[in-house]
């Protein structure tokens, strides 16, 4: 091991404490998404972070939410460390939204010395600790890189990063001049180098309203919604029949996906003929299938009920391509040899059940890779919880990976 390796792994074991009250002051802050509520004091508290590191933050600020929204402002917050040291980027990328809380008191972080309990400690605010203390790190062994660490906070992961990482893309700044991605997603200890890829619909039926009495000078608008998810649920056996050749545990995670009716309402009373009902419609693809050809199969389906006089629209709110990248890329090697020497264990490479933001870097030709502190097990649960030790081997695997892609 030599002098560098050490000084790493002794200054993020010193740092323990200062990791874990961070991971809690970030859990108090609910940045829930949907609706996106309390952003700026995340972005304000990630940025005078970045400012104790030495670095120059920038807030990018995607357009207003719509009128009437109770969204926050939509901020991105970059910050590069090694300016001046050569143009080759590696970036750890993360985000600060989470999904809503399950349960009150969510967002009032409980535990102990060795655990954080709160809604995002897994899903990932203990993955934005990891990254910028990786960069602490860094500094403290005095690591001579050639090149630069892109630090990266977006704020709508959970809804498909329209105003995140696509507002980069659009803007041309996400991954220019990147040799790699890191992002700090609750892999649950393995390395993610692949995930699937999404679309994502919502289905509004139209009806008229009617009293219960005079039902018939209205139009039945669940009536209408029931059609259209026969319709979508007569596809599901074949697509689950369809299998990823990549690595994923349990063999029921290998299936193609489709979940109709995560969002399903509609109606006002019992005795009132509903005239709007609403469906959503979560198509998950493996990297073998095409986005193109299951998104327009899904069209096709609810245009044939459409035909059957039903008044329906259809909102395609989330699309992303499946992205992979060699398990024996160097990255990838580089990765899962830190994650070795600081937990002893060889990591295995496997597939995201889910949709991951290495697509938009991937894409950009910028191999992307997930490895963080949290488990996905616990993750978007009622008991959400991080491993304080598990934040302190991130932010050195982190480090580490840097020195070897860098150095």
């Amino acid at each position: 091991m030599d002098s560098t390796t050490t000084a790493i792994l002794d200054a993020a074991r010193s740092y323990r404490d200062e990791m874990a009250r961070l991971t809690r002051a970030l859990v108090s802050i609910a940045t829930e998404n949907p609706p996106g509520r309390l952003r700026p004091a995340c972005i304000d508290l990630l940025a005078r972070a970045m400012r104790e590191l030495g670095l120059e933050p920038e807030v990018l600020e995607a357009p207003a939410p719509p009128a009437g929204s109770d969204e926050s402002r939509r901020c991105t917050l970059l910050g590069l460390y090694g300016r001046g040291r050569g143009d080759a980027t590696l970036y750890f990328h993360g985000h600060y939204d989470v999904v809503p809380a399950s349960r009150a008191g969510q967002f009032d972080p409980t535990g102990n010395d060795d655990r954080i309990v709160g809604r995002g400690s897994a899903d990932m605010k203990s993955g934005l600790v990891a990254m910028l203390y990786a960069v602490r790190l860094l500094k403290e062994a005095g690591a001579d890189l050639r090149g630069r660490i892109g630090l990266v906070c977006v704020p709508d992961e959970e809804t498909g990063g329209a105003w995140g990482s696509q507002f980069l893309a659009d803007r041309g700044v996400l991954g220019r001049d990147g040799v790699g991605m890191l992002t700090a997603e609750p892999t649950s200890g393995v390395i993610w180098n692949a995930s699937r890829g999404a679309i994502s619909l919502r289905v509004t039926v139209t009806g008229r309203s009617a009293h219960v009495g005079e039902h018939y000078r209205g139009v039945n608008a669940f009536e209408g919604l029931v059609a259209v998810a026969n319709a979508l649920l007569a596809l599901k056996p074949e697509i689950e029949r369809r299998e990823t050749a990549l690595v994923t545990e349990p063999g029921a995670a290998r299936r193609s996906i489709l979940l109709v009716g995560g969002e399903c309402r509609g109606g006002t009373n019992f005795n009132t003929v509903p005239a709007e009902c609403v469906v959503t419609v979560d198509r998950r693809i493996n990297p073998e299938e095409d986005l193109e050809h299951e998104k327009q199969q899904l069209l096709a389906t609810i245009d044939r009920v459409r035909a059957q006089g039903i008044d329906l629209s259809v909102d395609v709110f989330q699309e992303g391509r499946a992205a992979s990248v060699p398990a024996d890329h160097a990255l990838g090697d580089a990765l899962a040899r830190s994650v070795t020497e600081v937990t002893g264990a060889r990591p295995a490479f496997a597939m995201c059940p889910g949709l991951l933001e290495t697509r938009f870097y991937v894409e950009r030709g910028v191999p992307g890779f997930a490895y963080g502190p949290g488990r996905l097990e616990v993750s978007h649960g009622p008991l959400e919880c991080v491993e304080v030790d598990r934040i302190v081997d991130a932010a050195a695997v982190y480090a580490l990976t840097a020195v070897r892609v860098l150095a």
